[in-house]
């Protein structure tokens, strides 16, 4: 990651289309250690394209990855539970009285 980051600090500082070198000089002037082979593999594969066309292409790539809680999975559906009616037998209501009307 600290490849491209110093590939796009090199674009950002004016040079369209940074070297190895250009590459290796940010990386240490802040005392890390550069690697050869991911350098050239870096350059390798923004070859021929500016940097405008390798973060779109990169932007493009991101927006069909699906991140976050699970807001695109079916909720489950719980089922509600009926309370049961309790039949307390006897016939009489909550004033004492049967089915009479009165």
């Amino acid at each position: 990651m600290r490849h491209v980051a110093a590939y796009l600090l090199c674009v950002l500082g004016g040079k369209a289309n940074p070297s190895a070198d250009d590459i290796k000089k940010v990386i240490t002037s802040i005392e890390g250690e550069a690697d050869d082979a991911q350098i050239a593999a870096l350059l390798e594969a923004v070859k021929g394209k500016t940097a405008d066309e390798v973060l779109a292409a990169g932007k493009e790539k991101l927006s069909t990855i699906k991140v976050g809680g699970g807001g695109g999975e079916e909720e489950k559906k719980e089922e509600e539970e009926e309370e049961e009616e309790i039949d307390m037998g006897g016939g009489a209501d909550m004033f004492g009285g049967g089915d009479e009307d009165y």
